[in-house]
């Protein structure tokens, strides 16, 4: 199974600076205990997952230990590798999450 993983320094432009994030980008969700397992292997304070195209995505957050209800840098990462590395298109992203809809503009 291949997974796109990207890990992003949040709030900064320099290397090993900011708050880093892991981000994998996923074409269905996978089982829970398989992402907690991911983030666990990851051993960032947070990892996100989204699931989605084209400007409007499922988002979720794990910590190495559990999932959690919201993470703003994660979600600003999540962001980046959006609009950097995939076809999202200009508009702002709209991330459905356990806490609500989150929306982030360029």
């Amino acid at each position: 199974m291949d997974i796109p993983y990207y890990h992003v320094d949040a709030f900064t432009g320099s290397l090993f600076r900011g708050n880093p994030a892991g981000v994998c980008l996923l074409q269905s969700w996978l089982p829970d205990d398989l992402l907690l397992a991911i983030a666990h292997e990851n051993r960032l304070s947070e990892t996100a997952f989204l699931v989605g195209k084209k400007g409007e995505y499922e988002l979720r957050w794990f910590t190495p230990a559990t999932e959690v209800d919201l993470c703003g840098h994660a979600t600003l990462a999540a962001s980046f590798v959006l609009y950097t590395f995939t076809d999202c298109g200009p508009g702002p992203l709209i991330f459905h999450s356990q806490s609500g809809e989150l929306s982030v503009s360029r």
